[in-house]
């Protein structure tokens, strides 16, 4: 299935047409409303609709695979085409743009309380699609998921399904009925009386098309286009938004890909690091999909080590299995055939970089075996960065990077006097399988086609004064099913459609010229925070001695399990021109003091920790201080785990500052800017890979939930609702006895007054021991 490019057509007052580039680009409404995705800092302003409606409403189509299970307990997999109206979606079995009198077989409403998630990629009708789930956070046994063919279309839609719920919390902040308000706020009323008129907003002439289907899932990979760059959270810049300790040089370049090495890496005494690096003619999407395909016709045309591979196990959408038999006679002069089996864990970030991770492994499916010599594969890592165009007639880019870790004395022979002998390892065949796809994918035109987004005239009528139609009662999509076609006609009724086109090494900042002079500053505490504490109050003293928590504070980066508060220098965030110019600063010293952590071993995720009688927070030291921010990260393991992190301010909070604002504000608001950045200080590099160091929009990865109350405001972050972030956990609670981790926290600045960005609080985790979380009593 095709995935399109990315444009938006906005109708503004005056019936103009206005175009946002680039996926899901920043655009402003008028009234209070900000929808913000940064991206390549284009902008657009759609004013409202006559009457007064919810300002520029963007509609999304495309042909979608519906996911279920039927009343007699048999799977099926229908071809749907969905269709999203401001907060409004409905489903058909057709396309309504060639069907005009069809009629919806389900329809409703986005409420605020939907959560979305990303399923990853799972095996239906033997194709490989990506699943996404979608259920009502007050009621979970109310959910359904569909499919995409690609990664990149499925983000596509989460993020139309984002965009709806934005909708709907304009609409809820609007006002109406109370009988309205609780409806939309609990979304309880699921079955409820269908409206007589559903009327949408005056002048939606165009509608954003996702997808070029309908397509088959059994049609071979090899002749996909995946075209859509997922940059609905760039943040600007190539190196992350924390300081890392690599210092690259390029030692080799073979087949226009450059080899590098990492020299700091290699003076601590360690194995060698390096990588192959090449921009590759074609989008993120379409080579992260030749990457993780395995049909051998389509591998052995590229890759001299895994063509011949076989899945043997599959986890969550995320991770795989990989068995793999190869014939070493051109890489050494053994004649046995070698065999290994390795895993794939693949995440894909919010500014759509890939980032695939592959480890030796062993499984019982696949012991080891006569005639066979049992090989164990380098660990190594895959990342894919889309490239902006400069153009929408360019052809779409990625830089693509393979890295991994080398044992070898060959290696300094051969990048001196091209050592023969290191050209017969498998190292260097890994190496060389970046020249093989860009070979391969450049002799194949299919794999840069590039679809602009398809901009199609709708042919519903205008209504005139056309403001949504406010029902009393309104229906969540999924379980609201129309009543002239019942589910399990939806799911029988197809059989007559299947006929259809179906490092270890402390941070050497020396080592980064550009940031000696910034180290020699003596920088003010959270530059860019002057307003957001309200300097007409007196400040209080914070004596983080009363406070004491289940994990103890540190005396220095050599002590173990325990906690320190770093600076904010080795983080950047958005500076003041950061809307015009993507231009980053570094961070100076958080706004709020840590005082205390708790390192907690519980049952099941727990929420609310604040209101427990034994917190800090109900402590009478904790009552007098202004404001406390409580951060309780929830990890999913076995046993769970909650780690608290408690940062406090030495006076209240303006209301008017980007602080009080979030703190104050709506969910929906706090999961827009509510922003984390990671950093591995010390540890694994594979774990580094696979951390990363982009920030995050917690509430958009993961489910957050919020209590405020009296003088704090608690996030309780649960980290084991998103597949991708359970894996990646999982990851580093394998190495967290070995690892130093910093954690910077932040508002996203959206808008120009909520710029410059400052950190609210850092917290540095040193070697944490699982066995020391202290049980907690309910």
């Amino acid at each position: 299935m095709t995935s399109p490019g990315s444009k938006k057509v906005v109708t503004t007052d005056d019936g103009s047409e206005k175009k946002v580039s680039d996926n899901l680009g920043k655009v402003s409404f008028s009234g209070d409303l900000n929808y913000s995705g940064s991206h390549s800092g284009s902008h657009s302003r759609s004013s409202s609709s006559a009457g007064g409606g919810e300002g520029g409403t963007f509609e999304y189509f495309g042909w979608v695979y519906h996911l279920g299970v039927n009343k007699i307990g048999h799977e099926y997999c229908n071809l749907r085409f969905l269709f999203i109206r401001g907060k409004y979606v409905e489903m058909y079995k057709r396309d309504p743009h060639e069907n005009p009198d069809i009629k919806p077989i389900r329809r409703g409403v986005i409420g605020p309380t939907m959560v979305i998630e990303e399923l990853g990629r799972r095996k239906v009708n033997h194709g490989d699609v990506y699943v996404i789930r979608f259920y009502n956070r007050l009621d979970e046994s109310r959910k359904g998921e569909i499919a995409c063919a690609t990664a990149g279309e499925a983000l596509k839609w989460v993020e139309a399904f984002e965009e709806a719920k934005q909708q709907a919390e304009y609409a809820l902040s609007r006002g109406g009925s109370t009988r309205t308000k609780l409806s939309m706020e609990a979304n309880i009323d699921l079955e409820g009386h269908r409206p007589r008129v559903r009327r949408y907003a005056y002048g939606l002439k165009k509608l954003i098309r996702i997808g070029q289907g309908p397509e088959s899932l059994l049609r071979q990979s090899s002749t996909l286009v995946n075209d859509v760059r997922g940059d609905g959270f760039y943040e600007g810049g190539d190196n992350g938004d924390a300081i890392e300790a690599h210092e690259w040089k390029c030692v080799r370049t073979i087949n226009g890909v450059r080899i590098f090495e990492d020299v700091a890496n290699f003076k601590a005494g360690r194995g060698v690091l390096v990588k192959a690096v090449a921009v590759v003619e074609a989008s993120a999407d379409t080579v992260f999909e030749v990457l993780l395909n395995i049909d051998k016709h389509q591998r052995y045309e590229w890759d001299a080590v895994t063509g011949d591979s076989e899945k043997i196990d599959s986890y969550e959408g995320h991770y795989d299995v990989i068995y793999c038999i190869y014939d070493p006679k051109y890489l050494s002069r053994w004649q046995s055939k070698r065999d290994f089996v390795f895993s794939r864990q693949w995440v894909r970030g919010q500014d759509g970089t890939y980032t695939i991770l592959q480890f030796p492994a062993v499984h019982k499916k696949r012991p080891a075996k006569s005639g066979y010599r049992r090989t164990e594969i380098t660990p190594s890592t895959w990342e894919i960065k889309s490239l902006k165009k400069r153009s929408d007639a360019e052809t779409p880019s990625c830089l693509v990077t393979h890295m991994l870790e080398i044992h070898s004395k060959r290696w300094c022979k051969w990048k001196r006097t091209s050592y023969s002998k290191f050209e017969k390892t498998i190292p260097y065949a890994l190496l060389l399988q970046v020249a093989g796809l860009k070979e391969y994918i450049g002799a194949n035109p299919a794999f840069k086609y590039e679809t602009s987004a398809t901009v199609v005239q709708s042919k519903f009528q205008d209504v005139p004064n056309g403001e949504y139609v406010d029902e009393e009662m309104e229906e969540q999509f999924y379980d609201a099913t129309d009543s002239s076609s019942g589910e399990e006609d939806e799911e029988e009724s197809d059989d007559d459609d299947e006929n259809q086109d179906n490092k270890e090494i402390k941070v050497k900042l020396k080592n980064v010229s550009w940031a000696i002079a910034s180290l020699s500053l003596k920088r003010p505490k959270a530059p860019g925070a002057s307003n957001v504490l309200d300097a007409s109050v007196d400040p209080v003293s914070i004596d983080p001695s009363q406070f004491q928590g289940s994990l103890r504070k540190g005396n220095g980066d050599k002590d173990s399990n325990c906690w320190n508060s770093p600076s904010g220098m080795g983080f950047m965030i958005r500076g003041k021109t950061y809307l015009k110019d993507n231009a980053k600063v570094m961070g100076g010293q958080p706004l709020l003091t840590l005082i205390s952590v708790d390192w907690f071993k519980v049952d099941s995720a727990v929420d609310n920790i604040a209101l427990h009688p034994k917190c800090l927070i109900q402590s009478e030291p904790g009552k007098k201080l202004p404001f406390i921010l409580v951060i309780n990260l929830q990890v999913p393991a076995k046993p769970n785990y909650c780690l608290v992190l408690y940062y406090a301010a030495d006076r209240p909070v303006n209301k008017t500052s980007s602080l009080g604002k979030f703190v104050d504000g709506s969910d929906s608001y706090r999961d827009a800017r509510f922003k984390l950045i990671p950093s591995i200080v010390q540890g694994y590099w594979m774990v580094k890979r696979a951390v990363g160091t982009k920030a995050c929009l917690l509430g958009k990865a993961v489910t957050c939930k919020y209590l405020r109350q009296d003088n704090f405001l608690e996030i309780d972050v649960d980290i084991g609702s998103s597949a991708v972030a359970r894996s990646v956990i999982g990851l580093v609670l394998g190495y967290v006895t070995s690892l130093i981790v910093d954690l910077a926290i932040l508002i996203e600045g959206k808008e120009e007054s909520d710029l410059p960005e400052y950190i609210l609080g850092t917290v540095r985790l040193n070697r944490i021991e699982l066995d020391s979380a202290v049980s907690f009593e309910v």
